[in-house]
């Protein structure tokens, strides 16, 4: 399930439930290796270094306002509060930014999208 803070003051709306998704979590190293560097193996510094959060997912629009959510986001470029329900595995909280937006559908069925949100600041995730 998506939910997104739609009015900035912490209101989160159900605007999506997701039929496919990916999550990837991703932190870049800093490398403090040296010339005494023990058998000239590399070493990190622990607890340093850019995370960063990204959600692909694919799903319908709840409705046409959660449609205009997305789309204003988009086009803006808007930063907002956004929740990540996935069962049996948990729930994702944090300031995420609409990376891609892409719709489709056929002449006699419901418009589907594909959405791919960046992280902005701090995520925090709480398991399910």
């Amino acid at each position: 399930m998506l939910k997104v803070d739609s009015d900035g003051v912490g209101t989160f709306t159900t605007i999506a439930g997701l039929r496919a998704r990916s999550i990837s979590f991703n932190a870049e190293s800093v490398d403090i290796t040296h010339a005494e560097s023990a058998g000239q193996w590399r070493e990190l510094l622990a607890g340093a270094g850019v995370r960063r959060a990204a959600l692909s997912g694919a799903g319908i629009f709840r409705d046409q306002a959660s449609d205009e959510i997305a789309r204003s986001y988009f086009f803006n470029g808007t930063i907002r509060d956004w929740q990540i329900i996935i069962p049996d595995f948990g729930t994702m909280t944090g300031p995420f930014q609409i990376a891609a937006l892409e719709f489709s559908g056929q002449h006699d069925g419901e418009v589907s999208f594909d959405l791919a949100l960046e992280s902005a600041g701090e995520i925090t995730f709480v398991a399910g």
